[in-house]
């Protein structure tokens, strides 16, 4: 069954989130680049990301600085910068080609506004925060499916991490595409089960032809 319709994770597969997490090491008043040697041992853990902030500051309250952000004026937003070189310029091409559009990661419901106002141009765009099921749930998937319109045989998953991604999205019956970048992607290419995705590529620029050559 041909492949009608790609779907994109957003953090480290369209989305550089090097300013992201620099702005919270900044408001936490830790270097960046300890911060960013946290983040890896982390990642190399297999341990959930939001653990980086125990990790540097054991007993921070995540959740209540989060709050004294927002209060102090800080929103969630995305900027044309963030983005990857190759995310705009992929999509483009995905959706002049024929191919339908969506992305759809673990993000605040402002990520679904901020990826419209920067004017990504996609089919659906969804979060998980508005969907009330994050990844790697296969209720996450299987609502990709849902909103998608077509059967999970047609629909590839775009993604950089091999646990959030590439194989749940295996499990629902998607073709599962892994990029890597990022300290997620980076990381796992070295895993046994990189071996477990149907595509791997180094840039967005490669899809198309990769999506192309699979029968």
């Amino acid at each position: 069954m041909p492949i009608t319709t790609v779907v994109f994770d957003v953090g480290e597969t369209l989305v550089d989130e090097t300013r992201h997490w620099t702005d919270w090491a900044s408001w936490m008043g830790v270097p960046t680049f300890t911060f960013f040697a946290a983040m890896g041992v982390i990642v190399e853990r297999r341990r959930p990301h939001r653990e980086v902030f125990d990790l540097v500051r054991p007993g921070y309250d995540h959740e209540a600085e989060a709050a004294r952000r927002q209060a102090a004026g800080w929103t969630y937003r995305l900027e044309r910068g963030d983005f990857y070189a190759d995310a705009f310029p992929c999509l483009t091409d995905l959706r002049s080609h024929g191919y339908r559009v969506g992305i759809s990661g673990n993000q605040p419901e402002a990520a679904e506004i901020s990826l419209k106002e920067v004017g990504v141009a996609a089919d659906f765009i969804a979060s998980s925060t508005s969907w009330g099921v994050e990844k790697p749930s296969q209720a996450f998937f299987e609502r990709v499916v849902q909103v998608a319109g077509c059967p999970a045989a047609e629909i590839a998953y775009v993604g950089d991490r091999l646990d959030n991604d590439v194989l749940p999205a295996k499990v629902v019956g998607m073709t599962a595409v892994f990029i890597r970048r990022g300290p997620w992607g980076i990381v796992h290419a070295g895993w046994p089960e990189a071996a477990q995705a149907d595509v791997r590529l180094d840039s967005l620029s490669e899809l198309r032809k990769a999506l192309a050559s699979i029968i």
